[in-house]
């Protein structure tokens, strides 16, 4: 059973983090370019000049967030801004979407055309200050995460209604050719962003579908969350002890007075504590 957690209503609301040194959540309103957050029953939020998707966390007071140009620092506490690098910027066709760090502290975010244009996008690894191109030909870059033993990568085209898995190398670059960890085209289900358990269970965020479903670490569906909100777009755990499952919806095309909100449900499982980006 789904709570709300905060009443805004977001657009396209995506990329919830749980930031494990402030205990904060915070997410995305993409499309009207804003960062989000509750902190104490208080609603916040940071507006900037382009779309911001994702973000990871550096410090107490520094994340790493992903915009429609580039990847850059920013301090919660002064509101500053510090360039890391470009991201797709001589495109403007494209934007940045899904992301997540990595257990090596490398930042993954991958990119998709502002209207889904057809392969427009790509995934990315930003490392130690290096920003290398794990994946071109995307149309909708989603489901970016981790297992616990930080040996697996997941991602998605949503296009493609199917989740890939690759293996990773001792600094956490794919060293091996894409597999598939989750056909869902025969349910006609479009996965969005997900997140990895700590006993490896993958929670996927199924747009159109009203739900947040478990996946074994075989790819067998196991359980679901479902929400009054129709276009769940992301899931993050949460809370004291990360057994909070927040998740992201959005509004776009929709008229319901849920969707757009931010919800939360209590789960048995506990999800991995964010990982810190190394710069």
């Amino acid at each position: 059973m789904s709570n709300v957690f905060d009443e805004r209503r977001c657009v396209l609301g995506e990329g919830p983090l749980w930031h494990p040194e402030r205990q904060q959540l915070f997410w995305f309103d993409i499309l009207s370019k804003k960062m989000m957050t509750r902190e104490n029953g208080s609603a916040g939020s940071w507006e900037f000049d382009e779309y911001v998707s994702a973000a990871g966390w550096v410090s107490k007071s520094e994340m790493v967030i992903a915009s429609a140009s580039q990847i850059f620092l920013f301090n919660l506490d002064t509101g500053a801004k510090t360039k890391l690098c470009d991201l797709e910027a001589d495109d403007p066709v494209t934007r940045s979407n899904d992301g997540r760090a990595d257990p090596k502290g490398g930042f993954w975010i991958g990119t998709m055309g502002i209207n889904a244009e057809q392969g427009k996008g790509s995934i990315y690894r930003f490392y130690k200050g290096e920003l290398r191109r794990l994946y071109s030909g995307i149309t909708i870059s989603n489901a970016i995460c981790f297992s616990p033993d930080g040996q697996t990568a997941c991602f998605a085209d949503t296009a493609t209604q199917s989740i890939q898995q690759v293996t990773l190398d001792a600094e956490g670059w794919p060293n091996g050719t894409p597999t598939l960890f989750a056909d869902f085209s025969n349910e006609d289900l479009n996965p969005d962003g997900a997140v990895i358990d700590t006993e490896g269970y993958l929670w996927n965020a199924q747009w159109g579908a009203n739900r947040v479903a478990r996946y074994a670490p075989n790819g067998d569906f196991v359980d679901e969350i479902s929400f009054t909100a129709r276009q769940v777009s992301c899931p993050a755990f949460g809370g004291a002890d990360l057994g909070t499952l927040f998740a992201t919806t959005a509004a776009e095309g929709l008229d319901g007075n849920f969707e757009g909100k931010t919800y939360f449900a209590q789960t048995s499982a506990v999800g991995q504590p964010e990982n810190r980006v190394i710069l």
